[in-house]
C-alpha cells in the first residue's frame, strides 16, 4: 500500500513539476535545462508534503532531519532528470517533452522511490 501511495504522491509532484516547466520553457522562452529544475523544486514541495503526510505518514518524525534527507534526494533527481533528458534529447533529437517523461519514469523507480522509502521516510524504531 505504500508503494501506491507513494507513486500517487509521486504523480501529483510529477504533475506540478513537468506542467511548471511548459510553462518556463513554453511562455516564458526559457531553455529546457533550468525549466527542469525549477520545476522540479515546485514539485518536490509538493511530493514531500503529500509524502510525510500521507503516503510514508511519517508527520512524528523530525522535519528538519527529514526533509534534509528529503532535499539531497530530490537534488539527485533534478540532476539526474535534467541531463538525462538532456542526454537523450541531444543524441536522439526527439522532442524534450517527450524524453523528459521518459527519464522521470526511470528516475522515479529506481532513484526516488527507493530512496524515500528506505531512507528519507523510513520509520524510527521506538527506543
Amino acid at each position: 500500500m505504500t508503494f501506491l501511495k507513494a507513486q500517487v504522491s509521486a504523480f501529483f509532484g510529477g504533475v506540478i513539476d513537468y506542467i511548471v516547466m511548459l510553462y518556463c520553457v513554453e511562455i516564458l522562452k526559457m531553455h529546457y535545462m533550468p525549466a527542469i529544475a525549477i520545476g522540479g523544486l515546485v514539485g518536490a514541495v509538493v511530493n514531500y508534503t503529500i509524502s510525510r503526510n500521507w503516503a510514508f505518514d511519517s508527520k512524528n518524525e523530525a522535519i528538519v532531519s527529514q526533509f534534509s534527507k528529503y532535499a539531497i534526494v530530490s537534488m539527485g533527481s533534478i540532476i539526474l532528470k535534467s541531463s538525462g533528458t538532456f542526454i537523450l534529447t541531444e543524441t536522439t533529437n526527439i522532442d524534450y517533452r517527450l524524453t523528459r517523461l521518459i527519464i522521470d519514469a526511470i528516475v522515479a523507480f529506481g532513484f526516488n522511490f527507493t530512496l524515500q522509502k528506505f531512507w528519507v521516510f523510513k520509520k524510527l524504531k521506538n527506543t
